[in-house]
């Protein structure tokens, strides 16, 4: 900040608190620790509701109870919900401050997760209107610098953000249409390409035209338009992004370097042994690498919440899952050893020769124990039908304990993200309409 004191004062609803300047630079809640980067008072009365300059204090009509609680935040890391307050009304004030439902205790997590479960929740129009002063905050920040690397900047930014966010403007909406209507016209060949008929007519075509000079099958140019989108999209948008090295790790970036590599390897055998493109994907290697477009699939959560939500229940769940997959090996380990004792090691003569080994009992146990039955092998004897019974009832049992924590992760993930697109949505609409 290029102006008042060293010392700072935040007065949030009547209470004071006092900061040193430099605090403010990489403070935990981002609404306060924009006050650092504003260059006149203009710019600091978009962040607070008011400044008195002499004492260099700014003004937040907010409540003060529930700033204290996020103070502790900032100081020792650890933020609960406000004792005798709302919880929706709590959870608004964090948005407002910069937090999300992320950095809540597990416990208090669960208590807005289940007070959401039944609540409509809606942004105030205080909220709705910092939205679009940051937005416009950033815009005439770019234009006050107004240099010619800055306006590159501005541009690689609009572009990244077109390609990277598909509801932050309708450019990134048309953009990420035809992207989805892409993959979907993709899987549909991948999947009519293995149908009985679809390969007799193809194999006909290239018969028939065997002496021509160049004709290729309707199927191939669609394959090669849509490969071709998908490398112009991948390129562009390492090109805009900000971090190489970041986006090459990023999973779902390597899903879609996976998918389009096999393309260009079976066209890269083509012209370099001069061999039909059809005998080629009768090899066992190119059939696996085609198959791989099926990858193409999990580039549709970039657009759609329910794959986002998944996506992050998966990874805020890790631990839940890691839980899941030992209860079901102990278990697997336990009653396929006794399957196979009882049902084939007491008596070798009416032995059942489908629980002839541990590995094969425990197939029988994880189907049992997730209540599919597919009735492939089933116990014989009356021990192992009690010890059958047992396995569904401890399936059942173990299968429901972690899955209550992933549950209530799922729900909190989904109105997070709900409620990020509801933001991004309001400013679509607005750019629309201007």
């Amino acid at each position: 900040m290029k102006f008042g004191q060293s010392v700072c004062i935040l007065n949030v609803g009547g209470t004071r608190y006092a900061f040193p300047m430099e605090v403010l630079k990489d403070f935990p809640l981002r609404r306060v620790s924009r006050l650092h980067s504003c260059a006149s008072e203009r710019e600091v009365l978009e962040v607070c509701d008011d400044y008195d300059k002499e004492r260099n204090e700014f003004f937040f009509d907010r409540h003060a109870e529930a700033f204290g609680f996020l103070m502790l935040y900032a100081k020792h890391g650890k933020l609960r919900l406000v004792p005798r307050m709302c919880e929706l009304s709590f959870y608004n004030e964090m948005i407002y401050w910069g937090l999300e439902s992320s950095h809540l205790e597990m416990c208090c997590q669960r208590r807005l997760d289940d007070r959401m479960s039944g609540t409509c929740t809606h942004f105030t129009e205080e909220e709705r209107r910092v939205e679009n002063k940051d937005d416009q905050k950033e815009q005439k920040k770019r234009r006050r610098r107004g240099s010619g690397r800055v306006k590159d900047a501005k541009w690689l930014e609009s572009m990244r953000r077109t390609f990277e966010e598909p509801t932050s403007s309708v450019a990134a909406q048309i953009l990420a249409s035809v992207s989805v209507l892409f993959v979907i016209v993709s899987m549909v060949l991948l999947c009519a390409s293995t149908l009985p008929d679809w390969k007799t007519a193809e194999s006909n075509m290239v018969e028939e035209h065997r002496n021509t000079e160049s004709i290729d099958h309707p199927s191939g140019i669609i394959e090669a338009v849509c490969i071709g989108w998908f490398t112009a999209e991948c390129i562009v948008r390492f090109l805009v992004s900000r971090d190489k090295c970041k986006f090459v790790r990023r999973p779902l970036n390597i899903i879609d370097l996976l998918a389009i590599t096999p393309y260009y390897i079976s066209v890269t055998m083509t012209v370099l042994t001069g061999e039909n493109s059809q005998l080629q994907r009768a090899g066992v290697t190119l059939r696996v690498l085609r198959m791989m477009r099926i990858f193409w699939v999990i580039k549709l959560a970039r657009h759609f919440l329910g794959l986002q939500t998944l996506g992050l229940t998966l990874r805020r769940c890790y631990r839940e899952m890691v839980m899941l997959l030992v209860f079901i090996c102990v278990a697997m380990a336990i009653f396929g050893a006794l399957a196979q004792l009882l049902e084939h090691g007491l008596d070798q003569n009416s032995s059942n020769e489908e629980y002839a080994s541990i590995p094969a009992a425990c197939w029988w146990v994880i189907i049992s124990m997730t209540t599919v039955g597919y009735g492939d092998m089933y116990p014989i004897t009356v021990p192992g039908r009690v010890l059958g019974g047992l396995c569904v009832v401890s399936g059942i049992v173990l299968l429901a304990l972690p899955i209550t924590f992933i549950y209530h992760s799922f729900v909190q993930c989904y109105h997070e993200l709900k409620f990020r697109t509801a933001r991004c949505t309001r400013s679509l609409s607005t750019e629309f309409l201007n």
